[in-house]
């Protein structure tokens, strides 16, 4: 017994046998016996509520692709949710190259190895770059996105836009979809993962050469841009 739980029960114990002395009643006596057999009781501390980790399932803007390990924007995340108090776990299962076929493939071993409460899917960027059927893009995201409800899971879609040299039609509905899936699943949205990088003047020095990348510096900005809509939903 803890030296507090001691001292409460010993307080107690006075109290209890200074009413008996007042009291002229059988119930007094009863009172006090009732107080020496049932000492005090301990209440321990609530255990934490446990949740399952942030499942980031991204491509190569998520995957550090050519830079140094641990500077890329998810664990720039851990560090925000760590800075915050927030004992949440991420997982990143983000592969570079990765399109949204190849995530809908790997996404059900991972709910089930993972269980996470939260998924964060970052893919549909090289669907576009490819030149792949946006209807085929929209369905592997809505159906992602249900699977992870589907696990107990709340969904963020991080929306991505293309260059217009793409065309204007296919910019349009390729950024137009990441909000029509996330209005019919009720999921949050990022609505452009680059914004302030891509779409400001001298854009390409917040890329890496390649200039499709984004660099070290830019992704405390890809993180800010995402944390508002992660912060609503972490559980």
């Amino acid at each position: 017994m803890s030296a507090l739980s001691e001292n409460l029960r010993s307080d107690f114990t006075k109290l209890a046998r200074a009413a008996v002395r007042h009291l002229a009643k059988p119930w007094g006596v009863l009172l006090l016996a009732l107080v020496a057999l049932h000492p005090w009781p301990i209440f321990a501390a609530t255990p934490p509520v446990t949740t399952g980790p942030i499942l980031v399932v991204g491509d190569s803007l998520s995957a550090e692709y050519g830079l140094k390990r641990g500077t890329g924007w998810v664990a720039l995340m851990e560090k925000q949710l760590a800075s915050e108090k927030k004992a949440v776990r991420v997982v990143n299962a983000s592969i570079s190259g990765d399109t949204t076929s190849g995530g809908r493939s790997r996404l059900p071993a991972l709910l089930a190895q993972h269980k996470p409460s939260l998924v964060v899917l970052e893919l549909g960027g090289n669907d576009a770059l490819r030149g792949l059927p946006l209807d085929m893009t929209e369905k592997n995201l809505t159906v992602m996105t249900q699977a992870a409800k589907k696990a107990g899971a709340r969904v963020l879609l991080v929306g991505m836009q293309v260059p217009p040299n793409y065309g204007s039609a296919y910019s349009a509905t390729f950024h137009g979809l990441f909000e029509k899936i996330a209005r019919a699943e009720k999921a949050a949205l990022v609505p452009f993962f680059l914004k302030g990088i891509a779409d400001v003047d001298a854009a390409a020095a917040n890329f890496q050469a390649d200039r499709i990348h984004p660099n070290e510096q830019s992704q405390a900005r890809m993180l800010a841009n995402v944390w508002p809509e992660l912060k609503k939903i972490i559980p």
